[in-house]
């Protein structure tokens, strides 16, 4: 998802996280977003509002009464223009402040006029953040309907351990980009697998292959973002969870089968973008295979193709059903042919020898078919890019 258009109004307040926010700045320009940054008093202490304006390319608002702009109301306008208020770090006084509808800054008497969405950032030492009167103003503020980010737990500036930390941004976008993100998927189940699977050969040997699960892991944030319940079944990654999701991690192709089967008929959209192994070793050996003779051979039994499994119940359970090709060659020929014997409604084709693109890449480049005789090439984009992109194909394919 793109924040292009979007106006993006970030709040700063005065704790040392502030140095944090402004690579949070860089990456939501990087986005799209056009950004107004209104600092409070005490976040110039920390950071300088020229920084801000050099990430944001816009005038950074300090003041309530600004001579510059006196004709435009600015705690007015710029709460009339914002489509998001981001406030980062915030502060245990600033949360009072918000709290208790005290307007006696410019930004909290923007954020009492706005109309928007605002996310809050608690940022603080630990005993401030645990205090009762704290706890009791982030309740309240829940209740105004402010979505609030918990802090990470972690080492602090003045050396207390435990919650307070300003969460990394990966967190910060997914926060963002779900608030800002049409729901036009709410009401929908999405099954999504990701990911390799491992066959083993002994207790420290398998087959495998070059999937990370970058991919189906950007296509479960973007359809939770999006308002769907999402169910992701993971092969072996280094990928963490997704807050929100529930997520079943599987070793083999046998395993993912018995996990899929399990969530399939709940399910009214399934997406098989997981890199399932078309073979396992015939047995698995109890102890390690020592090294012995020079050539070593090992008979390989076929795995049940799940992806067909689901293809030959589609149509008795109605749920509209998507898989991955990852091929080198004869992309289209071969994503037509998979589409068809597999009875699928769309088919995304991967190219695994395309620069930036295929496994482990942070980019991806495909060839969309569905039943319907249409293509869609899409362009080189990041992943998470790439996920919003297919889901759109899939909600207008849906839809009719």
């Amino acid at each position: 998802m793109s924040l292009a258009g979007k106006k993006i109004l970030l709040g700063i307040t005065g704790g040392i996280a502030a140095y944090k926010v402004a690579d949070w700045v860089r990456q939501l320009k990087k986005l799209g977003a056009d950004i107004t940054v209104v600092m409070t008093r005490s976040a110039r202490n920390f950071v300088a509002p020229l920084t801000y304006a050099a990430l944001s390319g816009n005038k950074v608002y300090t003041d309530m009464f600004d001579p510059a702009d006196s004709e435009k109301i600015p705690h007015i306008s710029l709460a009339n223009q914002a489509d998001l208020i981001v406030i980062a770090p915030a502060t245990a006084a600033t949360i009072a402040r918000l709290a208790n509808g005290l307007a006696d800054d410019l930004l909290s008497t923007i954020t009492l006029a706005a109309t928007c969405p605002v996310i809050i950032f608690p940022a603080m030492n630990s005993a401030m953040y645990l205090h009762k009167a704290t706890q009791g103003n982030l309740k309240r503020l829940k209740e105004y309907q402010y979505h609030i980010v918990p802090p990470d737990s972690g080492s602090m500036a003045c050396g207390d351990n435990g919650p307070g930390r300003l969460p990394e941004w990966p967190l910060a976008q997914d926060a963002i980009m779900t608030t800002l993100s049409r729901k036009d998927l709410k009401g929908q189940h999405i099954l999504i697998t990701a990911g390799p699977t491992q066959e083993n050969f002994d207790p420290v040997r398998f087959i495998s292959n070059r999937s990370t699960g970058k991919m189906g892991f950007a296509l479960a944030q973007a359809a939770r973002q999006r308002g769907a319940e999402v169910v992701l079944i993971s092969g072996p990654t280094h990928l963490e969870d997704i807050a929100g999701i529930h997520t079943e991690h599987v070793t083999s192709a046998k395993e993912m089968q018995t996990a899929v089967k399990k969530h399939y008929q709940t399910a009214s959209i399934i997406i098989k973008s997981a890199a399932v192994s078309d073979y396992r070793p015939a047995s698995t050996a109890k102890h390690k295979i020592k090294k012995g003779a020079q050539n070593y051979d090992c008979a390989l039994s076929a795995n049940t193709d799940i992806l067909k499994e689901l293809g030959d119940c589609k149509d008795k359970n109605h749920y509209f059903l998507v898989g991955f090709a990852a091929e080198s060659k004869n992309h289209q020929k071969e994503g037509l042919r998979k589409l068809k014997e597999k009875n699928l409604d769309m088919i995304v084709v991967n190219d695994i020898l395309g620069k930036n693109t295929g496994f482990a890449a942070d980019t991806n480049k495909v060839l969309v078919l569905d039943r319907n005789d249409k293509s869609y090439n899409l362009p080189l984009m990041s992943k998470a890019a790439t996920a919003h992109k297919l889901l759109d194909l899939i909600f207008e394919s849906i839809k009719g």
